[in-house]
Order: structure tokens, then C-alpha cells, then sequence
């Protein structure tokens, strides 16, 4: 228990400090080269800016507007913050009753369950052919209920993304946040919804070899545990040294599909940014030469060069 409360706790704050740094990283403005706009009092298209708690719960507060990359890092930590500015304080309840009711429960059954496996361990301790049992179907009630909680959790981050309001579409922040809650999704907001196969087939594919690998990695470091094991009575077909030497490859194998969940992970959250940034590029078929006259003056750069006259010459020019 303490263990998956653990690994849950890490996950938010790896999941909240990533949404800290994506704000700059991804900001509805990084590609419209509008950066430090003279009416541009709050940072809003300066890369200095990265979150700003006030500029946050000024935006909460409906005092100004809020960046989407910056309510969402906020609605990470302060949760419901996206459905406040979006005036939409009737999902509050939604939202606090469905994690509350998914945490209390859980920890109701794990409780069940904690007292069971205490009994068990203690009657196993005093007769070892005691009859009683362990409540894993209060583990497994344990189990759906946190996942519902941070099913919750994750329903209401994607709907604030989701009901968050802009003028462009579509709108670069949006997509990026989109494709980091869903892989894909980006791509379908950006109206490329052929990508989606690409990326779910290399992400289901990457995540295939990674447990099969991490599975025959466990094996063969059990199997090398057995054999090396002092005073141990091994005889395996499997001898020690081959052990180590598949333990050993696995594991790489295991290493390197984690790199590659997480490369096309972040691939398709770069392209759903790019690509919802080149919808307006201009892709015309006016692909012409033009060519002019063209004075080249000196370069009077540097005092030991001896001045040169202006010459006269051609410039061309593509359009593309």
C-alpha cells in the first residue's frame, strides 16, 4: 500500500513539474513571433515568465486572462482551478466528490485488507496449515478505487482544456495539452486523425517489448539468483554464467523500450505543438524567380581592409 501511495505521489509531482516547465515550453503564442508586445503588461509572450502564482490566481479570480499552459500546471496542485475560470462551479462537486469518494473508499478497503493479511501472516506464524484466507477482493475493491479517483483526477484536467475558450483554431496549447493527457489526441484536434494508428501502433508496440523484456529479465536474474546463491542446491538447465548473460541482455532490451514509450510519446505531444502552429502556413503553388538589379556596397568592417567601391550586380529571388 505504502508502495503504490508512493508511486502515485511521484507520478503528480513528476506530472505537475512537467505542466511547471510546459507553459513556456508550449505557450499559445510561441510561433507567432508577437514576443513582447508593447500592450503586453503581464509577460504573457516572454519566455522570463515560465509560471507566475499571481498572474495564476489573478486568472483564477477572473481579475485577467490566463494562459492555458499556466491554469493547467496550476489545476495540477490546485484542483478545479480549470472548471473556476471557466465559470463552470457546478462541476465542482463532481470533481471533489468523485476523488474524495474514490480515496475514502479505497483506504476503507484497504483497511479490510490489511487487517486480513495481518490475520493470515499471524495464524500462518502459529500453525502453518491454519485455514484462513486473505480478503483479495478487497485489494482488488482497493485497487478500482483509486483508479477512479485519478480517472477523476484526469477527466478534470481534460475538460478544462477541453471547455477553455480562444478565439484560434487550432490553438497550439490546446493541442500540446491534448497529446500530453492523450496520445493522439492532438493529432485528431488538429484534424490529422491518420496519424493516431502510427503513434498508438508505436506506442502499443514499444510497450509490448518493454514488459515482455522486463519479464524475461526477472526470470533470468531469478534464475542467476538460484544458481549463485551460497550453499544453494541448483540444478537448472540453465547454469549461472548463461543466466547472467540473459539477465544482463534483457535488461538493456528493457531499457531501451522505455526510451522508446517514452520518444514517441513526446514525439506525437512536438507534433501536435508544430502542427497546429503550420495550419496557417502558407503552402501556395507561386513558386517563381525574380531577378533585380542590386548595388553591393564595401565592407567597411574593418579599418586594415582598404576601402572598395560600390559595385553593381544582380539579386535573385525565390518565392516558394
Amino acid at each position: 500500500m505504502k508502495r503504490l501511495l508512493r508511486h502515485i505521489l511521484t507520478a503528480v509531482l513528476c506530472f505537475a513539474a512537467t505542466m511547471w516547465s510546459a507553459s513556456a515550453q508550449f505557450k499559445e503564442e510561441a510561433f507567432t513571433q508577437t514576443y513582447a508586445s508593447p500592450d503586453d503588461t503581464l509577460g504573457r509572450d516572454s519566455t522570463d515568465t515560465m509560471f507566475s502564482l499571481k498572474e495564476f490566481f489573478g486568472g483564477v479570480m477572473h481579475k485577467q486572462p490566463l494562459r492555458i499552459g499556466t491554469m493547467f500546471a496550476g489545476s495540477t496542485v490546485f484542483i478545479g482551478s480549470e472548471q473556476i475560470y471557466n465559470r463552470q462551479y457546478w462541476k465542482l462537486p463532481v470533481i471533489y466528490g468523485g476523488i474524495g469518494a474514490g480515496i475514502g473508499m479505497g483506504l476503507h478497503y484497504n483497511g479490510i485488507y490489511q487487517r486480513s493479511k495481518n490475520a493470515y501472516d499471524a495464524a500462518m506464524a502459529e500453525n502453518p496449515s491454519a485455514s484462513i484466507a486473505i480478503d483479495w477482493h478487497a485489494r482488488r475493491m482497493r485497487n478500482y478505487c483509486y483508479a477512479g479517483a485519478a480517472l477523476v483526477y484526469w477527466g478534470t484536467l481534460l475538460d478544462g482544456v477541453y471547455n477553455y475558450k480562444t478565439d484560434k483554431y487550432p490553438h497550439p496549447g490546446k493541442a500540446t495539452l491534448y497529446s500530453i493527457l492523450c496520445p493522439g489526441l492532438g493529432q485528431i484536434y488538429n484534424g490529422e486523425a491518420w496519424k493516431v494508428p502510427l503513434y498508438w501502433g508505436c506506442l502499443a508496440g514499444s510497450v509490448h517489448f518493454l514488459v515482455t523484456n522486463n519479464t524475461n529479465y526477472k526470470r533470468f536474474k531469478r534464475i542467476h539468483n538460484e544458481a549463485t546463491a551460497p550453499g544453494a542446491e541448483y540444478d537448472g538447465p540453465i547454469s549461472g554464467e548463461t543466466a547472467k548473460y540473459y539477465r544482463d541482455s534483457y535488461r538493456r532490451l528493457r531499457d531501451y523500450s522505455i526510451v522508446a514509450v517514452a520518444g514517441f510519446y513526446l514525439l506525437q505531444i512536438i507534433d501536435a505543438n508544430v502542427f497546429s502552429y503550420m495550419q496557417d502556413f502558407d503552402l501556395g503553388n507561386d513558386i517563381s524567380l525574380h531577378i533585380s538589379p542590386a548595388a553591393l556596397g564595401p565592407d567597411n568592417a574593418y579599418a586594415a581592409i582598404p576601402q572598395q567601391p560600390t559595385a553593381m550586380g544582380l539579386k535573385l529571388g525565390f518565392n516558394f
